[in-house]
């Protein structure tokens, strides 16, 4: 299969999600011309055709020679373009496959399609978008929303947001929508700073959730105040929610832990360690642990740092942080379910359900995740002290 022809499917899953209106017929086609024009209306069929050929010029160019074969059906979608409105690359495009009709023999009428009325997306439907990016190493993620500004041009609104630590940085820029809509294409290519689609309610889900558990004690960023509503209005469910919604959890239960753990141990998950505070306690815990008897065997040293480990584990498990721990875990499902990690998605599903249902499943997770923070302490073990001599001298 060509680029040209996986990137249709693909292209077309982000004109679903711009276009709301239109993606219950979008989607059931997945990628089929035909069958996709089978769903939409003759106004649906113009609004599709006429995003991909601004927004996916390639995709939007596959698509109307696709539907120009059926000239008297779909392809009267391109007779019905608002060619004055499209991007020049786009009016090369609708041109070049109307002058294969006219060769053809399709009656195609000579005046300007200019001059009809325009069936191209509205603005509000073209620029209405969301993007998360994935946890850093500290538990945020940027979540990105780009809508129409209603003077022209676009607004994008980028917010650092925390389960734990509540709305960290916050910055709103206006735009021309060729920029937003470049920026939006751009990010979506690998990189570590790759950004996901996802639905602009979820979005608002996202930040609605972080500002409700913003700490009291520390002030929002400068500007979030002022939209918060506008931001929140409209919130539907989280990117975990979706998840849970759309996946089925891994049935074993304790293999799901085990390879969450094993994920949190090859660094491929979290850390998402507490506040320095909490850190250094553990640390100092961890340590008095291992250095607290004079003289002892190197596995009851072992032993000891273990015991310690898991009383740390156990008050980890039954504090707060579980709860975002759980959120977290969900959020990354749905994230790995759309990079076609599935297995490793209904892992972290099946774990965050023991999380919340299971005491005895909480203490292996929390464990993995203690000795991540505390690697340092733990690798750097204090030199091997000389064994006392017995006090019984032996002949």
């Amino acid at each position: 299969m060509s680029g040209t022809q996986m990137g249709l499917p693909e292209a077309l899953e982000r004109a679903a999600q711009a276009l709301k209106r239109d993606a219950d017929a979008i989607r059931p086609a997945n990628g089929d011309p035909t069958r996709l024009a089978e769903g939409l209306g003759a106004a649906g069929r113009t609004r599709v055709l006429g995003w991909l050929l601004a927004n996916e010029p390639d995709a939007g160019e596959e698509l109307a020679a696709a539907w120009a074969q059926d000239a008297d059906g779909a392809g009267r979608a391109l007779l019905e373009l608002d060619e004055a409105s499209l991007p020049k690359p786009a009016r090369k495009i609708v041109r070049r496959i109307v002058h294969g009709l006219r060769t053809r023999g399709v009656a195609v009428p000579e005046e300007s399609p200019a001059e009809r009325v325009a069936t191209l997306p509205s603005v509000e439907d073209a620029i209405d978008e969301a993007r998360i990016t994935g946890f850093d190493a500290r538990g945020a993620r940027v979540v990105s929303l780009a809508t129409t500004h209603p003077s022209g041009g676009v607004r994008l609104f980028q917010i650092v947001l925390d389960d734990a630590r509540g709305v960290l940085d916050f910055e709103v820029l206006s735009a021309a929508r060729r920029d937003v809509r470049r920026w939006l294409r751009d990010s979506a290519r690998g990189g570590a700073l790759a950004t996901l689609a996802v639905p602009t309610a979820s979005a608002r889900a996202l930040v609605a959730r972080a500002a409700e558990r913003h700490p009291a004690s520390r002030v929002l960023p400068r500007g979030f105040a002022e939209w918060r509503s506008r931001l929140t209005e409209g919130a539907g469910k989280a990117p975990g929610e979706l998840a849970r919604e759309a996946l089925e959890p891994d049935a074993d239960a304790a293999s799901a832990v085990r390879r969450v753990a094993e994920l949190v141990r090859e660094g491929q998950l979290g850390p998402w360690p507490p506040e320095p505070r909490s850190l250094q306690e553990m640390a100092v815990r961890v340590a008095q642990a291992r250095e607290g008897v004079l003289v002892v065997s190197e596995s009851a040293r072992g032993d000891q740092v273990s015991r310690a480990l898991d009383e740390t584990a156990g008050e980890i498990a039954a504090g707060d942080w579980g709860t975002v721990f759980a959120l977290r875990l969900e959020e990354v499902a749905y994230v790995w379910s759309q990079q076609g990690r599935e297995p490793d998605a209904r892992a972290c599903l099946a774990a965050a359900r023991a999380w919340r249902e299971s005491p005895e499943d909480r203490l292996p997770l929390a464990r993995a995740f203690i000795e991540m923070w505390l690697a340092p302490v733990l690798r750097d073990a204090p030199p091997k002290r000389e064994e006392a001599p017995p006090l019984v001298v032996r002949p």
